[in-house]
């Protein structure tokens, strides 16, 4: 077995934690994690809690309300969107029926962190991400992960880049994206240097609690999520 770093995870070869820079912004930003994307090896969530003081994590399949996956009571869930790729969207960020929302409004964005496979599933176990905002994300180029992860549209890009795109649509500074994306071309240029088969890109499994305490746990059948 290759030496992991102890912070990431990752094999030596592959880890950037020597490239993480972090960024203070004003939104908060949720990742809604499936339980099978925590071995990822080419995962870009790691990047975000890393690197931005205002993000979340939080593992597994249902919550019951956006309140509960933050753990918090006090939260409007009408000054957060959830990212949701829609070329055909009329506006940045509209509410459920369609009506334009001003980015610079939002207090925090949701982004679901999985396969399309595994996105897919999150979404329809959690019926109230159907009634927030959607930020109707519309990248202009192909995803940095290039054919190391195939996805099924143009559209579908990582949960870094689509975290980038979204704070900066929402008024943070442009400097946050470049230099998230920053990160995530060396880590992916790090994986193809290294030459993983498609085996072995899944990380070690954890032999000590994570630095960072995960968020409380789902409802529903045991903890689950895309």
């Amino acid at each position: 077995m290759l030496p992991a770093c102890d912070t990431c995870r990752r094999p030596t070869v592959a880890c950037v934690c020597d490239r993480i820079v972090s960024y203070p912004t004003d939104r908060r930003v949720l990742i809604l994690q499936h339980p099978q994307e925590q071995d990822a090896l080419l995962g870009s969530a790691q990047i975000l809690i890393a690197s931005l003081p205002k993000a979340e994590l939080v593992v597994g399949l249902s919550w019951r309300n956006l309140g509960h996956a933050l753990g918090e009571e006090d939260v409007d869930p009408r000054k957060w969107a959830v990212l949701f790729p829609d070329s055909e969207a009329q506006s940045d960020v509209t509410t459920r029926r369609g009506a334009p929302v001003d980015p610079k409004e939002l207090e925090g964005i949701i982004v679901i962190d999985g396969t399309w496979s595994k996105a897919k599933t999150l979404w329809w176990r959690n019926p109230w991400l159907n009634k927030l905002n959607r930020m109707n994300l519309r990248p202009t180029k192909p995803s940095i992960y290039g054919r190391l992860r195939a996805e099924p549209r143009r559209e579908y890009v990582s949960t870094l880049e689509s975290v980038a795109a979204a704070l900066t649509l929402c008024g943070e500074k442009p400097e946050i994206a470049v230099g998230l994306e920053r990160v995530f071309r060396t880590l992916v240029q790090r994986v193809r240097d290294a030459n993983f088969p498609p085996e072995e890109r899944k990380l070690p499994r954890r032999t000590r609690p994570p630095r960072r305490p995960e968020a409380p746990g789902p409802t529903g059948p045991k903890a689950p999520k895309e």
